[in-house]
């Protein structure tokens, strides 16, 4: 090779820098096409169920992930499926079919009350402490100054009827802020203690009570709970969730029929 003020006759620093560009930019997609199989993969057939091969060139290999707070480790891909026998049956055999609730599909967890299998564990904070816990711990959290304290309040659902009364607050001790409304509804002996999502909750200063349209006042009797008065775990989390979220839709027969 002869240098004669360019960087070496004959070499196009262009066409190396684009195949150079070219080549990284498919690695990249070939790495995260394989990674974002480590969760729910093999798929399964809409109609049949079956599951799918998903092949030895695009599934990822297992990596063991340490979990924090000496929790243990997962491995993942690992293979297991969800098993659940869910109370619904498809409306139609095409592919893409929708599947009609043939129970309660607020507490049978189908459709919007749909709710994953998450760990039966509560959330940390990084010192490891309970995450999400009701203020009666004494962690000096109090509702901002001018802001309505919804505690003994009166509970009314989208019927306009009272459902119970808020006994606490359930704060999120990471972010400061209110995630459930801890209520009391029925009465002695069937009387229970259960949360609702804030993000569900009115709170109607004027009258001086709080609202919440997902679910008719009958439905926090049968409201999920949790294990402990003092914790939630992240799949009581995501049942009650989905409870709530499920009333949307299936709290009342008019809710389930198209808008007219």
């Amino acid at each position: 090779m002869i240098f004669d003020g360019e960087f070496f006759r004959g070499f196009d620093m262009v066409s190396v820098c684009l195949w150079a560009f070219t080549i990284f930019f498919f690695g990249l997609i070939f790495y995260l096409r394989r990674e974002d199989r480590r969760e729910g993969y093999p798929l399964e057939a809409d109609t049949t169920g079956k599951e799918e091969p998903s092949g030895v060139f695009w599934f990822a290999p297992q990596k063991t992930f340490t979990l924090p707070h000496d929790r243990g480790t997962v491995t993942v891909p690992h293979g297991k499926r969800d098993r659940r026998k869910h109370a619904m049956a498809r409306a139609a055999v095409w592919p893409g079919a929708p599947y009609v609730p043939t129970g309660d599909p607020m507490r049978d967890g189908v459709g919007p009350a749909s709710f994953a299998e998450r760990e039966d564990i509560a959330d940390l904070t990084n010192d490891g402490r309970d995450r999400i816990v009701p203020a009666r711990l004494g962690d000096g959290f109090e509702i901002a100054k001018g802001d309505p304290d919804p505690r003994g309040m009166s509970v009314y659902g989208g019927d306009e009827k009272p459902a119970g009364k808020v006994t606490d607050i359930w704060v999120d001790r990471a972010e400061a802020l209110i995630r459930y409304l801890e209520v009391e509804t029925g009465e002695a002996p069937m009387k229970k203690r259960v949360l609702v999502p804030m993000t569900f909750v009115k709170v109607n200063r004027g009258a001086n009570r709080v609202e919440v349209e997902a679910v008719l006042a009958e439905h926090f009797a049968h409201a999920p709970t949790t294990k402990s008065p003092d914790s939630v775990t992240r799949l009581e989390e995501d049942r009650i969730a989905g409870y709530y979220g499920g009333g949307k839709l299936y709290a009342t027969p008019e809710r389930a029929e198209p808008v007219t």
